[in-house]
């Protein structure tokens, strides 16, 4: 027996042979490769790590923790007696400091267990490049005025041109206003996309939205060299031309009549009475299983289907749930993918490659069998350098999502999400679980495109739900503004975990309000949600008790108590203001010892902050803005959120969802871009923000005055240091809104009537207050 080894820098042949002399016979039977070898060892498509310095956390966390409860035990040791001088505003700073550390302490389960993953696509292109998975893709989008058509169109694009086999990937666009404009800028991008893919390609573009790329004055990518000057020039043209006769269109409100003419898809809008009432409008504008549909190279394009669900006055149609159902039903049918991403109409892709990142998720042999969904975090492209009205969430996203993560898996936050198909469906984890990718054919019967339609229209159809799980056991939730977080809880409560995903280059980027109306609004409406959610049948309270860990479900109550911090935050904005202005002083002096642990906590705290702040990416001047929108948040948008939510509990007022408008003014734009806040028209939360703005402002300068003139300025400091702070701080951080009340000229100022009554409410208080 002869034993022959050959080596490579590749692999190690080993033979095992027989005989002797010049008659040696190889045996093929015992021939071994190391490189199949190696193979069959497991080697993970993605690793998780847990974030460095934990412990030195949870030793700072734990010293805070005393100097909370050091307050605490002051603020009862020290109770003003029955009858004495503010006995009864001491007792609400009292609750006010027990709401704080109780939410403080919540806040502690997104930090307490932090895990970062990373991706690796190049093994996952080894493995699974042939038997990659069908991804669908789902925006939405409904109101072409306030989400202009052309935008959305750019969002499409960039997830029409993913680095995936196009034969495998579909785009679905759900219009929920019906309009024959949208669906003519999706028939005009569906004839751009046969030159911008190839284009993508060629040169490796990143980002793949047009609109973003072409901001550039000269081209990027990695092919370089005059052809690409030259291609770069011609396909910009192109673009322009195309956004041309979309923002033509969407200006005169009407379709060129010889596009109507050109296309039979116009035909479905016949029948269409209003964006209420209409028919089911369904067209396949590209079948990627057609081996006519391909772009300007010869190659393949992706699927790519316009979808209107039928609507009528007398249904409820369950607003982006309602719509994200019907597109779950209809793709099923379509082009059936295993792995499903929605994004916001606004939510552009930023990297090509991401389906890649989420699919080394769903594809490791051994880690992926109990994954549900993989989220990634909301950016925007727009955002100031300072980050005017904290849009960022730099906190949440480089941080908070990081802990849930560490619990079994982030929130499902409505955009940036890749979900299995069969846990929306309403799927039970189980340990078979796992998808066998290999063995998934493509089951489509082979009929014409039209009968497709046709059939497949009845799936978005408003009855179609009705007597079904639709709403409740499958697909998104009803019944709650924030229908993405209690879809995903829902989904977590039946066994599945969640992974968070964020990588160095952004995966998403979106569109950021650009007033301080909007912000509010915008907050309004997730803390609304998310307060709704603890008082319904799905509260992360008792429904996720025993079904979720521990830690994730105070992350979910993190959230969820978001609305009621507003009372403690504007008790904490109003009363000890108001008792500077009367000299009563409610906090330690500064030679007591009971100063300590107050001055302990409010730096350790701050400081802490500041540098986690900018640990995820800030600047200095952006965390005072974001302490700022903080304030505003908590004492306008919460308080209206849980107004709302106790009347909706109560049985008065309905449930309803507000879009974001995404058209900004030129003035104002231009305005955003130097970082002027801007507050238009009137609201009662601009109304809130500016009156408590001047109450603090006439309460510092009154004290102020009151001590100079009693020539008590030096004991001021001594006995009420705490107040003055508090005091002057919050009206260091209004300083944007007094300029808007009383100095600026331009037309994102405030009304005038607003700085009248909020002045003449502010001054009447301290007044009656001063008197009392």
């Amino acid at each position: 027996m002869i034993l022959t080894i050959h080596w490579t820098t590749a692999s190690i042949s080993i033979y095992i042979c027989r005989g002797s002399g010049s008659r040696v016979i190889c045996d093929s039977d015992l021939f071994v490769n190391y490189r199949e070898m190696r193979s069959e060892k497991y080697v993970p498509l993605f690793e998780t790590k847990g974030a460095r310095g934990l412990v030195l956390y949870r030793s700072f966390a734990a010293t805070l923790f005393v100097g909370v409860c050091l307050i605490l035990f002051y603020r009862v040791s020290n109770m003003p007696r029955d009858g004495e001088e503010g006995r009864w505003v001491w007792i609400g700073l009292l609750g006010a400091e027990l709401w704080f550390g109780f939410y403080w302490v919540l806040t502690q389960a997104l930090r307490w267990n932090q895990v970062y993953r990373l991706t690796f696509k190049d093994r996952l292109s080894q493995r699974y490049e042939k038997d990659l998975p069908r991804v669908d893709v789902f925006v939405c989008t409904a109101d072409p005025v306030i989400e202009p058509p052309i935008m959305v169109m750019n969002t499409v694009l960039s997830v029409m041109a993913y680095d995936y086999p196009p034969e495998k990937l579909a785009i679905y666009l759900s219009d929920d206003a019906g309009s024959d404009l949208t669906f003519y800028a999706l028939l005009e991008a569906s004839r751009f996309a046969k030159q911008w893919i190839p284009y993508c390609k060629k040169f490796d573009v990143q980002p793949r939205s047009p609109a973003a790329y072409f901001e550039s004055k000269f081209p990027t990518g990695d092919g370089g060299g005059q052809s690409q000057t030259m291609d770069f020039t011609a396909i910009k043209n192109l673009y322009q031309e195309m956004e041309d006769r979309i923002e033509t269109a969407t200006m005169l409100g009407r379709i060129p009549e010889e596009a109507r003419l050109e296309h039979e898809g116009f035909s479905q809008w016949d029948s269409y009475s209003s964006k209420r009432d209409h028919d089911t409008i369904l067209k396949i504008l590209i079948d990627g299983k057609d081996p006519c549909s391909t772009d300007t190279d010869g190659s393949a394009l992706p699927t790519l289907v316009y979808l209107a669900r039928e609507k009528r006055p007398q249904h409820f149609h369950n607003f982006k749930a309602g719509a994200m159902n019907a597109l779950i039903r209809v793709s099923s049918k379509i082009s059936n993918g295993q792995i499903v991403l929605n994004l916001d109409c606004d939510m552009y892709s930023n990297d090509p490659l991401t389906v890649r990142d989420a699919l080394c998720f769903f594809m490791d042999e051994e880690k992926s069998h109990d994954i549900a969904f993989v989220q990634f975090p909301q950016w925007f492209a727009n955002v100031t350098k300072n980050d005017l009205y904290s849009s960022s969430f730099r906190v949440i996203s480089n941080v908070e999502f990081h802990g849930t993560d560490g619990y079994g898996g982030p929130l499902y936050i409505g955009t940036g999400c890749f979900h299995r198909r069969d846990t929306l469906c309403g799927r039970e984890f189980s340990q078979d679980s796992k998808i066998e990718w290999k063995k998934h054919d493509d089951n489509r019967i082979q009929q014409s495109v039209h009968e497709l339609e046709e059939e497949t229209k009845t799936l978005a159809s408003c009855t179609y739900e009705q007597n079904t799980k639709w709403g409740n056991e499958m697909g998104l939730k009803y019944g709650c503004p924030v229908e993405d977080v209690i879809t995903g809880l829902s989904i977590q409560c039946k066994g599945w975990k969640s992974a968070y995903f964020n990588p160095e280059r952004k995966a998403f980027l979106g569109l950021a309000p650009t007033t301080l109306p909007q912000v509010l609004v915008q907050h309004k409406r997730w803390s609304e949600g998310d307060f709704q959610i603890l008082f319904s049948k799905y509260s992360p309270a008792w429904y996720a008790h025993g079904r979720i860990s521990l830690g994730l479900q105070l992350g979910y109550c993190c959230y969820c108590f978001w609305a009621s911090n507003c009372l403690a935050t504007l008790y904490y904005s109003i009363f000890p203001s108001l008792f500077l202005l009367k000299g009563i002083s409610l906090f330690p002096q500064v030679s007591s010892p009971w100063f300590l642990p107050f001055a302990y906590v409010i730096f350790a705290k701050y400081i802490y902050s500041l540098a986690e702040f900018l640990w995820a990416g800030g600047t200095v001047l952006g965390w005072w803005n974001d302490q700022r929108i903080w304030l505003y948040k908590r004492t306008s948008s919460y308080l209206f959120a849980t107004i709302d939510t106790i009347l909706k509990t109560l049985g008065f007022g309905d449930t309803a969802f507000e879009i974001t408008d995404k058209v900004a003014d030129e003035d104002v734009s231009k305005r955003y871009e130097k970082e002027m806040m801007e507050f238009g028209a009137t609201s009662p939360m601009i109304e809130i923000l500016s009156t408590l703005a001047m109450l603090n402002l006439f309460c510092l300068v009154g004290a102020v005055k009151k001590a100079i003139m009693n020539e008590s300025i030096d004991r001021l400091h001594e006995t009420m240091p705490l107040q003055i702070l508090l005091c002057g701080v919050l009206v260091l951080v209004n300083l944007p809104l007094y300029q808007g009340l009383l100095l600026r000229k331009d037309k994102g100022r405030m009304p005038c009537s607003v700085a009248v009554k909020s002045s003449l409410v502010a001054l009447l208080v301290c007044t009656a207050f001063s008197f009392l």
